[in-house]
């Protein structure tokens, strides 16, 4: 990598009431190992109504310094993760080469951006194909994890709530279609005409599928993670699944080769038993009740790896929530237009 003028790498953070949680995303961005002069912070603010600006602004006057660039905040009006993403393409100086997607919600340990770049210097050599992205671990906060936040990670991490995306478990760098908090290469972004601004949710998917299609090869590495905070109430667990599922039939609607059989095995499963009970089979109870025990034994696991006795029924209910809004909004997402998510109020 050739240094010029100016930052090399820009971290991106959309943000809408993070008032909670920006600070400490923000310093564990600014304490970071690798030289300062080379990292800017780009936040975009889609209209907080609450002190997330305000403490930005703190932020930025603590550390403002002529020796390196520091955070810089922008209005986003049109308030999408989309449109962010895509002014930060207009906004940034010509000197950033890599754009590393990060949320106002996360926070990372402090050799965290000089491990992207040495994975990244570490595998463009060995590469036939353009390398356009490579994402990181999403693991969840240890200091935030309460008790529903503790089954909703529990379901995630379970195989009957892993999809292999942003949300995977893996121990290798490897090839992928789904990286989670990809640090993308900015040239690449703008070749495929940057993201989507009719995809308020999924934008980062459809990306993806655009940048596969043009060529080029997208990779996940182990050697970094964000750490997130995770929802913690059952009703945002809720909202969350019906907008994942919904967003996933308008990415299918346009890439149906990103389709995977597992997304539909709720409704698979319903209609078999629906069958079954039609059609008077005295096995109908049955994949009901497979499906019981092993949401179950998930929940007896969890239970014991965490000392939770309620997370017994706790991660079990977190799954068939998941299951069934994400079902529901994939059902929804052919008849109805997208709207901003409420999931994070």
């Amino acid at each position: 990598m050739v240094e010029a003028e100016g930052p090399l790498l820009a971290t991106v953070i959309p943000v809408y009431n993070e008032e909670q949680h920006i600070r400490a995303c923000l310093e564990s961005l600014l304490h970071q190992t690798l030289d300062a002069h080379r990292h800017m912070i780009l936040v975009l603010d889609g209209g907080s109504t609450d002190r997330t600006v305000s403490i930005v602004e703190s932020l930025m006057t603590e550390f403002a310094s002529d020796q390196f660039p520091g955070i810089e905040c922008v209005a986003n009006p049109s308030r999408t993760v989309a449109h962010a993403r895509n002014m930060a393409l207009e906004h940034l100086p010509d000197s950033v080469e890599y754009l590393v997607e990060m949320i106002g919600h996360a926070v990372v340990d402090k050799d965290h951006l000089q491990q992207r770049l040495d994975a990244w210097e570490a595998l463009e050599p060995l590469l036939s194909r353009p390398l356009a992205a490579m994402g990181v671990k999403v693991v969840g906060r240890e200091d935030s994890q309460g008790l529903v936040s503790g089954w909703i990670e529990a379901a995630l991490q379970s195989p009957l709530g892993q999809s292999g995306g942003q949300f995977a478990t893996f121990t290798s760098t490897e090839p992928t279609a789904v990286p989670a908090f990809v640090m993308h290469r900015r040239s690449a972004v703008q070749e495929v005409g940057g993201w989507d601004t009719e995809f308020i949710t999924s934008q980062d998917s459809d990306l993806s599928m655009r940048l596969i299609k043009a060529g080029f090869v997208l990779y996940r590495t182990p050697a970094t993670s964000v750490m997130m905070h995770k929802r913690s109430r059952l009703l945002n667990w809720w909202k969350m699944g019906h907008r994942y599922g919904f967003w996933r039939t308008k990415v299918l609607k346009r890439h149906p080769k990103r389709a995977k059989w597992q997304e539909f095995l709720p409704w698979v499963g319903g209609g078999l038993t629906a069958a079954l009970v039609l059609f008077g089979s005295s096995t109908w109870w049955f994949p009901a009740a497979l499906y019981g025990g092993v949401l179950i034994l998930n929940g007896i696991v969890h239970a014991i790896n965490k000392r939770d006795p309620l997370g017994v029924l706790g991660v079990p209910l977190c799954l068939v929530m998941l299951h069934v809004s994400f079902s529901l909004g994939l059902l929804d997402g052919l008849f109805r237009k997208g709207r901003l998510p409420s999931d994070r109020s």
